[in-house]
């Protein structure tokens, strides 16, 4: 379902109702964007004209692949400042571990520092895709790393019959499933963004490379 959330910037409370979390996660979540604004003063974390927005542009955009979840590991692909990995750790609380892949030292010594303030259960790798060694995974997530070809290759070593992919993408992500359609083979469920009329999430299953 599509929330009609105008213009206006998220606080906090907004969010809670939005998304029905409990007080305990809220102040989790407070603590998360107060290190986030106090950080962003000496490193580029997030976009700095996103920071009025940060509860809408980026908590609740991680948070709504929430729903689809299952309670085995997560990969997180560049997290950067842990959308959405980190949340959705902080949302799904006791779960199996989220792996928070990121190349930027500074931003793993920020996510790290969140994980400690809010006792979020994540792994954090400090390398690149390529660099990671393959392990088992139930989901794979991306929000505004590359484009979905290129994600799919980062992928494929951890890739099982039963991986799913949630990717956050924006008004190319047709245009991107397209290009991947002619090395990728998966079932497709489109799901729209809460947060950007123009966004969208794809929701893969069974992804395999092959042709038709």
């Amino acid at each position: 379902m599509r929330m009609d959330l105008g213009v206006k910037a998220l606080d906090a409370e907004a969010f809670a109702a939005l998304t029905a979390v409990s007080r305990e996660t809220r102040e989790r979540l407070e603590r998360y964007a107060a290190l986030l604004e106090k950080w962003q003063r000496r490193i580029n974390l997030i976009s700095s004209t996103t920071l009025p927005d940060l509860w809408r542009r980026h908590f609740l955009d991680s948070a709504q692949l929430l729903p689809w979840l299952g309670l085995g590991p997560v990969l997180d692909m560049g997290s950067g400042a842990g959308f959405p990995g980190l949340v959705l750790a902080i949302l799904r609380g006791a779960a199996a571990p989220v792996h928070l892949v990121e190349s930027d030292a500074r931003k793993c010594a920020f996510l790290a520092e969140v994980a400690r303030v809010t006792q979020a259960d994540v792994i954090i790798h400090n390398c690149r895709m390529e660099a990671l060694p393959p392990f088992s995974v139930e989901t794979i997530t991306a929000r505004a790393l590359a484009p979905l070809s290129q994600l799919l290759n980062w992928s494929e070593k951890f890739l099982s019959p039963s991986t799913q992919c949630l990717f956050l993408k924006g008004r190319n992500g047709e245009d991107e499933l397209t290009q991947a359609g002619k090395d990728w083979r998966m079932q497709i469920t489109r799901r729209d963004s809460l947060t950007d009329p123009s966004g969208i999430i794809f929701h893969l299953k069974e992804v395999h490379r092959g042709r038709d």
